[in-house]
């Protein structure tokens, strides 16, 4: 039986440097754990553009559509800000979302207790946190026709359309109630239903799925900007939030930021089964490149680390391995080691960007 495969594409920025980090995390559990896997790497985002004019080329394209999961680093940067917005390096990103069709992202807001008091809320508000945010990836405004920007009299118009099918909203509607089943079994939906009619049929199609295969986990619906509010009032009402594409990145970023630092955050991009019974699936730290920290062994590599431990859970079924992952994460902190993103408390050890990882392995081998 062979290894499961995964495609590494580090990108851009302090991806590459994050993803050394990881590399050593999947080397910690071929060697001791037994979980090989075929691991191979290529080029995304700037550094595709810089090898062969293009942030994703389709050999590249097909190797992610082969692969039992993609794990990819961060793309884009200040140096590719002239480039046409058709070979932007985002572009490459939204290529592999798009034509793997990964319509459900998943982006966990976990707020460690070590890092409580990196938050800008109150300790006790976010103390314990543990959210789903479940965000719709391959519709919405960000694909939706007609878009761009025309000429009207004497001057341009910005043109994006919000579009969305009834099958779109259902298929990840059921990502949200399935994952709310093994967690609190609570689910959020958030749209603008008082202003937009693709929130109006946003909530019914919920509702209908609800009622019809999910009537066992609890289901609420609230407007998009008073979900905001309430992220920032008391997080902890929330277990699964389901929402669409644009809300989805807003919140997420918006929840993101209860936990103290981006650099702290994975996500996973899902979508159908393929033939092995395995979701196509990404995996992805919720940070950007940061190039003007990039080779400077400042970068967390955490947030990355723990999108391979969301890819063990969803994409491998180790999830007790995931968790031994989390664990060990989790302890690093706990005894004080911090990069420079989260440096600030009296009494904590700075660490480089290897030295994370090195000490990441090291608490894994206290597990073993």
């Amino acid at each position: 039986m062979s290894n499961p495969s995964l495609l590494i594409l580090p990108g851009d920025g302090i991806g590459p440097e994050v993803m050394v980090e990881v590399r050593k995390v999947i080397d910690w559990y071929g060697a001791k754990r037994g979980l090989a896997f075929d691991v191979s790497e290529d080029l995304v985002g700037g550094a595709a553009y810089d090898a062969h004019g293009t942030p994703l080329t389709d050999e590249t394209m097909e190797k992610a559509q082969s692969v039992d999961a993609v794990l990819l680093g961060a793309v884009g940067g200040p140096k590719y800000d002239v480039l046409d917005f058709s070979v932007k390096p985002e572009r490459g990103l939204l290529r592999l979302r798009k034509e793997m069709d990964l319509y459900a992202n998943l982006r966990p807001a976990q707020c460690f207790d070590a890092l409580a008091d990196f938050s800008s809320l109150k300790k006790d508000v976010v103390a314990g946190l543990d959210i789903m945010i479940i965000r719709e990836l391959t519709s919405g405004i960000y694909f939706g026709e007609p878009r761009g920007i025309i000429q009207e009299g004497n001057e341009r118009v910005g043109i994006n359309t919000q579009r969305y099918t009834e099958s779109e909203i259902d298929r990840v509607a059921r990502s949200a109630f399935e994952l709310a089943r093994k967690r609190g079994n609570k689910v959020c939906s958030m749209e603008k239903a008082n202003v937009m009619e693709s929130g109006v049929l946003w909530r019914e199609v919920v509702q209908k799925v609800h009622d019809e295969d999910y009537p066992d986990v609890e289901l609420s619906h609230m407007y998009a900007d008073a979900g905001a509010m309430q992220l920032c009032r008391w997080p902890k009402q929330f277990d699964v939030i389901v929402t669409d594409n644009l809300f989805g990145d807003l919140l997420s970023d918006a929840a993101a930021m209860l936990t103290g630092s981006l650099g702290m955050l994975p996500s996973a991009s899902l979508g159908a089964p393929m033939a092995n019974g395995r979701p196509k699936a990404l995996y992805e730290p919720v940070h950007g490149s940061a190039p003007d920290i990039a080779g400077q062994g400042k970068a967390n590599p955490i947030a990355c680390i723990l999108s391979f431990a969301m890819a063990l859970r969803y994409s491998f079924d180790h999830g007790d391995e995931a968790t031994r992952l989390e664990q060990a994460v989790e302890k690093v902190l706990a005894d004080g080691l911090r990069t420079a993103d989260l440096l600030g408390e009296e009494g904590v050890q700075p660490v480089t960007t290897a030295e994370m990882g090195d000490a990441i392995v090291a608490a894994l081998d206290t597990s073993a």
